[in-house]
């Protein structure tokens, strides 16, 4: 059977299961986002469904009730699954796209429904906002955290621009850590696995006084490389991350709620090389064997090894006026440092490489009043963010002219906004909410490029003897400065047809600002001083959404669906391309160049169901589709979007989980056993804009299998978990530099092989 018959097969399965599974079909088929609760123990099966609570609308709400499309994880089904990151709930989620940055294990790239960004350099923001505890982070490095010490975890699609701000255009993940326990609590959990895998992590937490608790969770994870170095016999592909969370909870009287924490990690991963697609240029250098195996030189940037060190802290003030009204403020600054070499070619000679190192430092503050009444409720506030982005790097290129092009971006930001969102309940059936935010974006940035005779780097990155060829770009920051504003509103309207049906229709709109291509090359690419200074413009989003929340008998059976539309305009599009500088018709060296692609169109459907078959038997799947063009994409005065594609944005997605209970008595212990079986389908993937058939990822599936006891109290649970089972091959990013260096440069990084791994967690 070839792919494309599997892969509507398994669609048609999909579908079918899915249908089943909420008993009802409606006619225009609109689907709103479901959480994915944990499958039902045989001890708790006849209960009344637990209500899902998310502060999706920044208050505490009902997933059922909140016209928002949102998917919430708990850290229950985050443990019985054992997903390790941010990028393992992908497999369950609608039109979402996350992952590990090229040649990175830490830095994130996120899309969800065609919105999102993969270069983490300087000045470019992501378009789906990250947050820890409502703490906006403003740089995607470090972003790829392990999951420890969660309660549970929010994905928003769709633009989120009035509550959330700039820079969510996409949507947002939330990250909920766990609350302080009233009494002593000290959990355990332990892992290993295949490819050396061992991981632990120890949270603590105890009450000092009646008011005052502290608690700690200190995290190790480690793993040898899926493939290895060839040349300098390093892992490739391997794992070595250290993490620390503080915490500390005050609570003076009834009304009045304080917490202050602090975390940090550290990655000390060997640097990840891709594997070469072709045969050398020069050196004829063959493919290798195996997708996980490098040849790649370049071990340090800096005098560093691969290392990515971030820290943060934050304190949060909670002060309940009185049983309608709260105010709230969130007070939270961030740093993080990267050294990333990076090889391009993953050969043993230097033909085009860059070591490269990035820093970033953020503060931010927000003011929150919110109100609670039987017919309004919402919630108002200010927000305020004061960051910096740093990068330099030299591009070592090998050819008729060897080169160590030096790149040094620095951008600064500071942003203001001040927002209000609110609900109106009409009649018992019907409401209307309504919000928007007014924001203030500035960006000054400075941009150095200098050429450099030879490719053993430039002073600035290790080499002092270094002889300047030529300066390309100089830039100050009284030459790069600009400043965005705009107004963001959302409508919502929510008919509760019955008290198992929830309709909505929402309208919204969100943007993210522009700014200034760190890597600029004014010489190489002749652009003019006068746009050079005038930068890239903000995106700009709107969105229209219709939606249906559901729930049958008695809450045995869920299916949430959301179908929408989308018009993008000025969609940022960064990249490097290989340039002419010397003017012998030959590329010698490479230039930053960000497009503002002019329009896009986007459509998309969501529908996520679950259904207790029985007490013991459960089914939860999801299915997406979605329809992204553009419809204008200027290059050169010539209009190229029928050309174009979106990256990181499959057509369909899908997932199917089985789940089956056992009573079992374990140890001396009364139990659960529970088999989950998980089918995930992504349909054919863009790396970039332009389609590459070597880059580009055919559609593929994955199978994960997880047997987990748990016991009674919930003090004790042990889990056998299987992922990518069928060992299958897939491309998640890559690099595409052709002509650049001597030896050419097409390379693709890959999703995890089968890994197998067990678990034990202990609640003393």
């Amino acid at each position: 059977m070839n792919q494309s018959k599997r892969k509507q097969k398994f669609l048609r399965r999909s579908a079918a299961a899915l249908l089943v599974a909420s008993g009802t079909v409606t006619g225009s088929g609109i689907s709103q986002a479901q959480t994915t609760t944990p499958p039902a123990t045989t001890e708790t099966a006849n209960a009344e469904p637990t209500t899902v609570v998310v502060t999706a609308r920044r208050r505490e709400e009902s997933l059922q009730d909140v016209p928002v499309s949102v998917t919430a994880f708990s850290s229950d089904q985050l443990s019985k699954t054992a997903i390790p990151d941010i990028v393992g709930l992908v497999q369950s989620l609608p039109n979402t796209t996350m992952k590990a940055s090229r040649a990175t294990n830490s830095t994130l790239t996120a899309f969800i429904r065609g919105v999102g960004q993969q270069d983490p350099l300087a000045g470019f923001e992501a378009g789906v906002g990250i947050y820890l505890d409502d703490v906006y982070i403003a740089r995607p490095q470090g972003a790829v955290a392990d999951i420890y010490d969660v309660e549970r975890i929010e994905v928003l699609r769709g633009p989120q621009g009035t509550l959330y701000g700039r820079n969510t255009i996409g949507g947002a993940v939330k990250y909920v850590t766990r609350k302080l326990q009233p009494e002593t609590d000290v959990r355990l959990k332990a892992t290993i696995g295949t490819y050396g895998q061992t991981d632990a992590v120890l949270t603590a937490s105890t009450p000092v006084s009646d008011t005052l608790r502290v608690g700690a969770s200190l995290a190790k994870f480690k793993r040898n490389g899926f493939g290895k170095n060839l040349l300098t016999g390093a892992e490739n592909y391997d794992k070595d991350v250290a993490a620390a969370r503080l915490s500390a909870e005050f609570t003076p009287n009834s009304n009045l709620f304080i917490r202050v924490s602090a975390d940090t990690s550290q990655d000390d991963s060997s640097p990840k090389n891709g594997y070469r697609l072709t045969v050398g240029n020069l050196s004829k250098a063959p493919i290798l064997d195996n997708v996980f195996d490098t040849r790649a030189n370049l071990t340090s940037a800096l005098g560093h090894l691969q290392q990515v060190k971030q820290t943060g802290a934050s304190a949060l003030v909670e002060w309940q006026i009185n049983n309608e009204l709260t105010l709230k403020s969130i007070t939270a600054s961030r740093r993080d440092t990267s050294y990333a070499p990076i090889d391009f070619d993953s050969l043993p000679t230097v033909d085009l490489e860059a070591p490269a190192l990035y820093k970033n430092r953020q503060f931010s503050q927000e003011l929150q009043i919110s109100y609670s009444g039987k017919t309004i409720q919402g919630v108002a506030g200010v927000y305020y963010i004061d960051a910096n982005a740093y990068n330099k790097f030299d591009t070592l290129l090998n050819g008729a002219l060897p080169l160590s092009v030096y790149t040094m971006g620095d951008v600064d930001t500071k942003a203001w906004a001040v927002f209000a969102d609110g609900s109106m309940n009409l009649s018992d059936t019907i409401s209307v909410s309504a919000g928007g935010r007014y924001t203030s974006d500035t960006r000054q940035a400075a941009v150095l490029r200098q050429l450099y005779l030879g490719t053993k780097g430039s002073p600035e990155m290790g080499n002092p003897g270094a002889v300047l060829f030529r300066t390309d770009t100089n830039l100050t920051k009284s030459d790069l400065d600009r400043t965005d504003t705009k107004f963001t509103p959302r409508l919502s309207l929510n008919w509760k047809a019955n008290a198992n049906n929830n309709v909505y229709a929402s309208w919204s709109q969100g943007f993210k600002g522009g700014g200034f291509d760190p890597r600029m090359n004014v010489v190489g690419t002749k652009i003019s001083l006068a746009k050079a200074k005038g930068g890239y413009e903000p995106e700009e989003i709107e969105t229209v959404e219709l939606g249906l929340k559901s729930q049958f008998d008695k809450g045995r059976i869920m299916t949430n669906a959301a179908l929408f539309f989308s018009n993008y305009k000025n969609v940022q599009i960064p990249g490097s391309v290989a340039v002419d500088t010397d003017g012998d018709g030959k590329d010698d060296n490479f230039a930053g160049v960000t497009t503002n692609a002019g329009k896009a169109r986007i459509r998309g459907f969501e529908l996520e169901a679950t259904a207790r078959i029985t007490d013991a038997f459960r089914l939860s799947g999801m299915f997406s589709y979605i329809d992204a063009k553009y419809t204008q994409f200027i290059v050169a005065g010539v209009d190229v979007a029928s050309q174009k594609v979106f990256q990181n944005t499959p057509k369909q997605s899908a997932n199917l989980t089985a789940s089956y209970d056992w009573p079992l008595n374990m140890i001396g212990r009364n139990g659960t056993l529970s088999l989950i079986s998980s089918y995930s389908y992504r349909g054919a993937t863009n790396q970039f804009e332009t389609p590459n058939a070597l880059l580009d990822q055919d559609a593929y599936s994955l199978w994960d299998a997880s047997l987990v006891w748990t016991s009674t109290d919930k003090r004790l649970r042990a889990g056998l978990h299987g992922k990518n089972l069928s060992n299958t091959k897939y491309k998640v990013a890559g690099y595409l530099f052709p002509t650049l260096g001597l030896e050419g440069s097409t390379t693709a990084f890959y999703g995890n092989p089968r890994t197998v791994s067990a678990t034990v967690e202990y609640r003393f």
